[in-house]
């Protein structure tokens, strides 16, 4: 078995001629760990759209309000469960009103409805931004009266540019960003020293102690000269989960054996991580917090 990986730019252009030619690949069985949500979502929807009979295993999607079909196969949990986890540990906290930034007008366009349904599920104020360019300059404009807790949902280098602009504030806020956000990289690029962000995550913290955290760490620490990260811990996740599948087929591996596998939605144990659909289409609600810390400590 060989793994090819495909690099896109992001653009619906980029996608699409990626997924031609790995659709008139013959030799290509399954398509496993597609990176990021949009074009997770953007090529869950062009094999419904072409009608192909060929396994979407473990994609990075986090796009709760998609259908998805009998050919994508999501074992982390969605933005949904993630907004509602972190709104649901707020409210335990006391916290009656949180403030919703969109990094962009497409974020909110996409994801407003998810972020509103989930605060009025725990009963909580909601007020919302959606970012139009500078993001540093929203953040620095939100009044007096902004709520002390804020939810960001869009990426790394928005989350880096809006909390800079947070900083030139005198009032303390904390941010919760979902998990798209690699803390690490926040960390990096000197962001979060007088804001503290919290990140939700889809995978357990990369200090377990789980069988496949302690493998995934090993595995890092033997082929790559990196930290371990949680985006990472998902792409080793959705390799194992791919692997177990594909394992269990008796005789030839083809497109239509893989994807029989993969529709049989077997709950299989990946070291302490467990995939369960349980009838359902999406096969793990497992959703984790940590905490950039202003001294530059990422704790969870």
């Amino acid at each position: 078995m060989q793994h090819l990986a495909l690099e896109v730019d992001g653009s619906r252009a980029s996608l699409q001629q990626a997924w031609k030619s790995l659709r008139d690949n013959p030799a290509c069985v399954a398509l496993s760990g597609t990176a990021s949500d949009p074009v997770a979502t953007g090529l869950a929807a062009l094999l419904q759209q072409d009608n192909a009979a060929i396994a979407h295993a473990a994609p990075w999607l986090q796009n709760s309000g998609g259908e998805l079909d009998e050919r994508t196969f999501a074992i982390f949990s969605g933005r949904q469960e993630q907004i509602a986890h972190a709104l649901k540990s707020l409210t335990v906290g006391g916290v009656q009103e949180i403030g919703a930034v969109f990094a962009s007008q497409r974020e909110a366009g996409l994801y407003r409805e998810e972020v509103q349904r989930a605060a009025a599920t725990v009963g909580m104020k909601l007020v919302t931004w959606a970012g139009n360019g500078d993001l540093a300059r929203l953040g620095q404009r939100l009044g007096a009266g902004t709520p002390a807790l804020l939810l960001f949902i869009g990426g790394t280098p928005e989350l880096v540019q809006f909390t800079r602009g947070l900083e030139r504030q005198a009032r303390q806020r904390y941010v919760v960003a979902l998990a798209d956000v690699n803390l690490q990289t926040v960390q990096q690029m000197g962001a979060g020293r007088t804001t503290p962000i919290i990140a939700t995550q889809s995978v357990p913290l990369v200090t377990a102690a789980l069988p496949v955290v302690r493998r995934y760490r090993e595995v890092l620490k033997r082929l790559f000269d990196e930290a371990p990260t949680a985006l990472s811990l998902a792409g080793f996740i959705a390799a194992r989960y791919t692997f177990e599948v594909l394992e269990g087929i008796d005789g030839e591996i083809t497109r239509a054996s893989a994807l029989a596998a993969f529709q049989k939605r077997r709950e299989i144990d990946l070291g302490g991580y467990r995939v369960s659909f349980q009838g359902q289409r999406r096969g793990a609600s497992f959703v984790t917090q940590s905490m950039l810390t202003p001294d530059g400590r990422v704790v969870g």
